[in-house]
C-alpha cells in the first residue's frame, strides 16, 4: 500500500489538526503552570521537614507519583462527579477534567525537581542572608529562588515535553487534542501512515521548539564559575541586596 502524500498533506494543514495541536499545547501550557505554582511551596514545606503538614503533603505527593496518568485521568472524568455532584454540570468538560488530572499529576513531579534544586543551595548563603538581616522571605525570593532556577530549568523543561506528549491520553476521556483528532481521521479513512505521520510533524515541531526554548533559558541563568572567581563579582547575596532595594 503506497503512501499518500496528497491526504497527508490535506491532513497537516487542515483546520483540524491545526486546532488539535493548539489544544494539546494550551492543555499542557495551563496544567505545567497551575504545576508549577503548586509545587513551589509544596516543596519548601516537604524540604522543611517535621510535622503532619510535610508528612500529609509526601504522601499525598507519592500517591499522585505512584498511579498511572491514565487512571488519574478516568478517575477525576468518571469518579469525581459520583462524589461532588458540582462536577455532573455540563461545565465540566473533557478538557477540564484533564486539566485537573494533569495539573496534579505535574505538580506530584514537579514537587521533587523543585525539592533537589532547593536542596542544591548552598545552606551558607541563607546564613548569609540571615546575618545581613533579610526576612526568611527576602531570603527566599533574592537568594535561594534565583539559585534554584537554575537548577530546576532543564528538568522542568523536559518534563513539560514528557507532559505535552502525555495529553494524548485525554483523548480517551474524548478531548479532541491531536491524538484524538488524528485517530479519528484513521478510524473513517484507515490511511493510518498518513495521518499518524501529520501528528508526528505537529509533535515534533512543538517538542523541538520547546527543546530551543531550553538552550534560551539554560543560557540566561547559567553560572560561570570561573568568570565569578576571576572578577570583581559581589555575590550572590550582595546582588539580592540590591535587587530588595530597588524593589
Amino acid at each position: 500500500m503506497s503512501f499518500d502524500f496528497s491526504a497527508f498533506w490535506g491532513a497537516l494543514t487542515s483546520e483540524a489538526f491545526f486546532r488539535g495541536a493548539c489544544i494539546t499545547i494550551i492543555l499542557s501550557l495551563l496544567s505545567h503552570g497551575v504545576g508549577i505554582l503548586v509545587s513551589i511551596p509544596v516543596a519548601v514545606i516537604i524540604n522543611r521537614g517535621g510535622g503532619f503538614l510535610p508528612g500529609a503533603l509526601k504522601g499525598i505527593v507519592g500517591i499522585l507519583r505512584g498511579a498511572p496518568t491514565l487512571l488519574q485521568l478516568l478517575f477525576v472524568w468518571n469518579a469525581l462527579p459520583q462524589f461532588f455532584p458540582i462536577f455532573r454540570e455540563p461545565w465540566f468538560t473533557p478538557f477540564l477534567a484533564a486539566w485537573i488530572a494533569l495539573s496534579l499529576n505535574e505538580a506530584a513531579y514537579q514537587v521533587e525537581i523543585n525539592r533537589a534544586a532547593l536542596k542544591a543551595v548552598d545552606p551558607g548563603q541563607e546564613a548569609a542572608g540571615e546575618a545581613l538581616g533579610l526576612s526568611r522571605f527576602q531570603i527566599f525570593r533574592y537568594i535561594t529562588l534565583p539559585q534554584a532556577m537554575r537548577v530546576a530549568i532543564p528538568p522542568t523543561v523536559n518534563e513539560f515535553i514528557t507532559l505535552l506528549k502525555i495529553t494524548s491520553l485525554a483523548s480517551v476521556i474524548s478531548l479532541q487534542e491531536l491524538m484524538s483528532t488524528a485517530s479519528r481521521a484513521v478510524s473513517t479513512t484507515f490511511q493510518f501512515s498518513e495521518y499518524y505521520a501529520a501528528a508526528l510533524i505537529y509533535y515534533l515541531i512543538m517538542v523541538y521548539a520547546l527543546v530551543y526554548v531550553q538552550g534560551k533559558l539554560e543560557r540566561k541563568y547559567s553560572w560561570d564559575r570561573s568568570k565569578a572567581e576571576t572578577s570583581n563579582d559581589p555575590g550572590v547575596v550582595q546582588r539580592a541586596m540590591a535587587l530588595m532595594r530597588r524593589a
